[in-house]
């Protein structure tokens, strides 16, 4: 399970609704709509 860093809720990596790469790292999300909030601002997310 992974943690949508946008609006905390798990997810599962494989059911995810998609998923952005960042510094290495790979985030997935259960809304397209957190992605691009993430893609926007994502050093706001990670801390």
């Amino acid at each position: 399970m992974a943690r949508d860093p946008v609006c905390k809720m798990d997810v599962k990596e494989k059911e995810a609704a998609a998923k952005s790469d960042y510094k290495g790292k790979t985030y997935y999300f259960c809304a397209k709509a957190c992605k691009e909030k993430f893609d926007k601002e994502p050093e706001k997310y990670i801390k």
